[in-house]
């Protein structure tokens, strides 16, 4: 899953906070290679909003003064099947901040989206709209649970973990849990499931335009939601306002190649880590980075081989090691913590400042309730990362395809994930199964190649982004066109809030619509 970049960070209580990483959407299976990118035909108009939009209070507190809360109605089935009963629609839960100081030739609304799949978008706003003030003053700042997430119609698969971790009892097992774990978040989900997705998300965010008013909609979106910005851009370009995307999404590549390289992605940022490690004083690893490397993996072998015991008796892998540190790279601000965690592991074996670090997925907070709200489940961030990922991806695995014949597919991509990254490789090779049991998803998204019509969109890549490498913004500004390109020379996932350097490309291209051509580029820091 991928962080929103407004969350402060929140601390895990014990290793089983702990959850798979997959890296921008890595879930499903190999396929031999990548469909050649056409472009998509046009897509079918959305019905029109049944309703607008009543603003009042919102169903849960705290909340920033004056966000103001409601529900949009919008089709289940964009394809028409129940359009036009009652049973065929659904309520997306909607939240506002009026502009703080509105004026200007183009005043309105701006949507934002943090990321994910599965992060709602209102409780995200609440945690942190001073991220987003200079914006703020011009805009109404709008967010939105996307459809099977937070309070809009959220899915579940009952409680359980519905990602594809390693497991210690063999293919035949591990596939007939993911199978188990699908059949049951259709019993549980509702009638939703079928109809989660980018591409309908995409289209419920059109209708949020019109019931706001906006002739163009203007956007901001973080990791995943940038791969929902480029397909609603796709999808309605003659309706893209001012669209900027930080932590840049893949749009065309196989899932199978997305794990590779979200391995190659980890594996470069924990190298950009051990090497400020080096230079900081008492670095557990010493000041040579090469040796450093070897010094981690062994740790992540020693104890995959021999767990520690952590808090409240529960054992904590090397796997949970990786995990560990995948979380910390999502943001520089948390290397001081991730060193002090390294160093007390390896000089005491005590894994309490690994289990401690909390996660870019944590749940917020809890937060009080208004009666009558729809109530989250507690697996509905995992469920909808993995819902929403296996609907965006045609391609699946063999369903038939005997266990044997899955225990050697994964034996002969093993090498080729351990030379990416020996200590995030194989958590990430175990992600090509997660779509296992799933029908396949849409192949519109692989298809996206230059849509005609788009206006310019400004791109934002971080060279040492661990969850959305840099490679990405690259070949998503070749499948989108028209496009400015920033380039943060810095480490983390996304960087709006962590470089003002961004933030000013940023700000100055969505309040006055000043873009600059080329690609520009932000130090480090900066």
């Amino acid at each position: 899953m991928h962080r929103s970049p407004s969350r402060s960070r929140s601390r895990a209580g014990s290793a089983s906070r702990a959850r798979t990483r997959i890296g921008a959407g890595a879930v499903g299976t190999v396929l031999a290679g990548a469909l050649l990118a056409v472009a998509p035909g046009p897509a079918p108009a959305p019905a029109p909003a049944r309703t607008g939009i009543e603003w009042g209070a919102c169903p849960e507190k705290p909340v920033p003064a004056g966000m103001r809360c409601g529900t949009l109605t919008v089709p289940l089935d964009y394809e028409g099947n129940g359009r036009g009963s009652v049973e065929g629609t659904l309520r997306i839960a909607v939240a506002k901040l009026p502009a703080t100081a509105p004026g200007g030739k183009r005043p309105g609304s701006l949507v934002l989206n943090f990321g994910g799949p599965g992060a709602p978008g209102i409780s995200t706003l609440a945690a942190d709209p001073n991220a987003f003030a200079e914006l703020n003053k011009r805009y109404d700042l709008v967010a939105f649970d996307p459809r099977g997430v937070g309070r809009s119609a959220p899915i579940t698969c009952g409680g359980g973990a519905p990602g594809g971790g390693a497991a210690p009892t063999g293919p035949a097992a591990e596939l007939a849990a993911l199978s188990a774990v699908a059949r049951r978040c259709a019993l549980d989900s509702g009638p939703v499931l079928p109809y989660v997705g980018t591409v309908s998300v995409a289209r419920d965010m059109d209708l949020l335009r019109q019931a706001l008013g906006e002739d163009e909609l203007d956007f901001l979106g973080f990791s995943y939601g940038t791969r929902l910005g480029a397909v609603y851009a796709a999808l309605f370009p003659r309706h893209t306002g001012r669209m900027a995307l930080d932590g840049v999404d893949t749009l065309t590549e196989p899932l199978g190649e997305q794990a590779l390289l979200s391995a190659v992605g980890q594996q470069r940022a924990l190298d950009n880590f051990l090497v400020w490690c080096a230079h900081r004083q008492g670095c557990v690893y010493g000041t040579n980075t090469r040796t450093a490397k070897e010094k981690v993996q062994a740790l992540v072998t020693r104890l995959d081989a021999e767990p520690l015991t952590g808090e409240g008796g529960l054992r904590f892998t090397g796997q949970d090691v990786a995990d560990a540190i995948g979380i910390a790279l999502y943001s520089q601000k948390w290397w001081p913590d991730l060193a002090d965690a390294l160093a007390l592991v390896e000089r005491g074996g005590d894994p309490v400042g690994l289990m401690q670090l909390g996660g870019p997925d944590d749940p917020p907070p809890p937060r009080e309730e208004v009666a009558g709200a729809v109530a989250v489940p507690a697996d509905n961030a995992a469920a909808a990362l993995v819902a929403v990922n296996c609907a965006d991806d045609p391609d699946r695995g063999d369903a038939k395809a005997s266990p044997a014949a899955v225990a050697q597919e994964l034996a002969e991509l093993q090498p080729v994930f351990l030379a990416a990254s020996p200590i995030f490789g194989p958590r990430q090779l175990m992600t090509v199964l997660a779509c296992y049991g799933r029908p396949a998803g849409t192949d519109f998204i692989r298809r996206i190649d230059r849509p005609a019509g788009i206006p310019r969109i400004l791109l934002v890549g971080t060279r040492g982004d661990p969850a959305t490498p840099y490679e990405w913004t690259e070949e998503t500004a070749k499948r989108l066109g028209n496009t400015v390109i920033v380039d943060y020379k810095g480490d983390g996932h996304t960087a709006y809030t962590a470089s003002r350097c961004v933030q000013g490309y940023v700000d100055h291209f969505l309040i006055d619509g000043r873009l600059p051509s080329g690609t520009r580029s932000c130090p480090a820091g900066e």
